[in-house]
């Protein structure tokens, strides 16, 4: 769903496959707290990082300042 609403936006973004790549699950761990999945990072122009456990489509949508 999640891939499927960034690419209806014309978002790009990379997918890490956490299950496949232990060290970027830890990585994830360490920022999230928890293992839970989709879990995105939209670093934004002015530096900051906003962090989203779920596919949170309104989160997302503000984030980006873009229409949800």
């Amino acid at each position: 769903m999640q891939k499927d609403y960034l690419n209806s936006k014309n978002i790009t973004f990379s997918e890490i496959l956490v299950d496949e790549n232990p060290d970027e699950a830890q990585k994830m761990i360490a920022i999230s707290g928890q293992m839970g999945v989709p879990f995105t990072v939209i670093a934004k122009e002015d530096g900051q990082q906003v962090n989203i456990l779920g596919f949170d489509q309104q989160k997302i949508a503000e984030a980006l300042n873009i229409s949800s």
